[in-house]
């Protein structure tokens, strides 16, 4: 049987300003698998696309992924054009914000090249040498990664971010104590991606205003 991706509608208005997909990641896998609306990696993502959906203006999806996890650093981009695609087709050509974790996060910064693509969210990104060679001038990204995280590097999160940033608008925002998982501080990932969707997509964000560009260009804070 062949695997195949999945899109969740989480909100739908009728005349959407623009549109965000939520990504969840996954743990490593030889075998191809299944993706279960159950399994921790897609549920952690649910109070995150929700918190999203608070804004009625925004069209509010997650993808399930055609297979569980990754393979030898595969990252599941063509279930991503794939739900691109599906969006296009049902609103046409309005903005898209991508919003992913871990693998997710990898796979939002890599297809926010794509056609429609406004903005990105990695959250506690799981990024491999060479993703800072990406190219997304015009796109508007987000990092948000935690202290404690022994999954995804904080290090070459900052590192992909500042060299990014040289090339476009770049955040990074630092959560202190923050795990991979996001479950001691997911109101603070919650509420970064949240925020940094409606700003993007409405320009009407209750965030307060970002903090000043570094010598480097990337807007940092420490949460």
């Amino acid at each position: 049987m062949k695997l195949q991706p999945r899109l969740i509608a989480v909100r739908t208005p009728r005349e959407p300003r623009g549109v965000v997909l939520v990504l969840h990641g996954g743990a490593a896998r030889r075998e191809a698998v299944a993706v279960s609306p159950t399994q921790l990696s897609v549920l952690r993502m649910v109070p995150i696309a929700r918190r999203i959906a608070r804004s009625r203006d925004l069209a509010v999806f997650r993808l399930l992924n055609s297979r569980r996890g990754w393979a030898q650093g595969d990252t599941p981009l063509a279930d991503v054009r794939w739900a691109l695609a599906q969006v296009r087709e049902q609103y046409g050509e309005l903005p898209v914000v991508l919003v992913g974790h871990s693998l997710g996060g990898r796979a939002a910064l890599l297809a926010s090249t794509e056609r429609g693509v406004v903005g990105a969210v990695a959250l506690n990104a799981y990024l491999l040498p060479g993703d800072e060679t990406l190219d997304p001038a015009g796109r508007r990204l987000l990092f948000v990664h935690g202290t404690d995280d022994r999954i995804a590097s904080l290090p070459r999160a900052q590192s992909t971010a500042d060299r990014l940033a040289r090339r476009t608008e770049v955040e990074f925002r630092v959560v202190e104590g923050g795990k991979h998982a996001m479950l001691r501080h997911g109101a603070t990932f919650d509420r970064a991606a949240a925020d940094f969707a409606a700003r993007v997509l409405t320009d009407d964000s209750p965030a307060a205003s970002p903090a000043p560009p570094d010598r480097r260009g990337t807007r940092r804070t420490t949460r």
